[in-house]
Order: structure tokens, then C-alpha cells, then sequence
């Protein structure tokens, strides 16, 4: 029987999968950059959102801060870009 893999890592887990302190990892989930819930006395990062926080997905506050980004930069270097589009 195969053992029933976990919903949630704990922040010490994260902390070795990413190679930092699990107080640095508490203070970005304390902060809100990585999202957990609390589990008696202790915090779950589901696993669900570990693609995001190594990078593999865009979250939609990411896309959305990408998409303003684009947007502001065609507005006010759109002339310059077509220029060098032409080259």
C-alpha cells in the first residue's frame, strides 16, 4: 500500500525545498506572499500552490501586474517601438 500523499506542506518543508530559514519563509507567509492556511498551530501551503511559488505558474495578480506593465509601456514608447520594429 502506497502511503496517502499530502494536501498541504509545512513551512519547514518549504523552507528546505527552497533553501531558506523556515523564519524567512514564515515571515513571507505572515506577510502574504505565500499563501497558507492555518492548521492548529502550525501553517499548510497546499500543494496546489507550489508551482507558483517555484515559478512554474503565473498567478493572476502576476498576469495582471504583467499585462499593466505592457500596456504602460506601449503607451508611452509605442512610436519608438514601431521604429524598431521596422529594423
Amino acid at each position: 500500500m502506497q502511503p496517502k500523499a499530502s494536501k498541504y506542506v509545512t513551512i519547514p518543508e518549504l523552507a528546505r525545498m527552497l533553501g531558506l530559514s523556515r523564519i524567512t519563509v514564515f515571515k513571507k507567509v505572515k506577510k502574504g506572499e505565500i499563501k497558507a492556511i492555518k492548521i492548529g498551530k502550525t501553517y499548510g501551503i497546499p500543494q496546489k500552490s507550489l508551482d507558483a511559488i517555484f515559478g512554474k505558474v503565473l498567478g493572476e495578480e502576476q498576469k495582471t501586474e504583467i499585462d499593466r506593465a505592457v500596456k504602460k509601456t506601449v503607451s508611452e514608447y509605442g512610436a519608438t517601438l514601431k521604429l524598431l520594429g521596422k529594423d
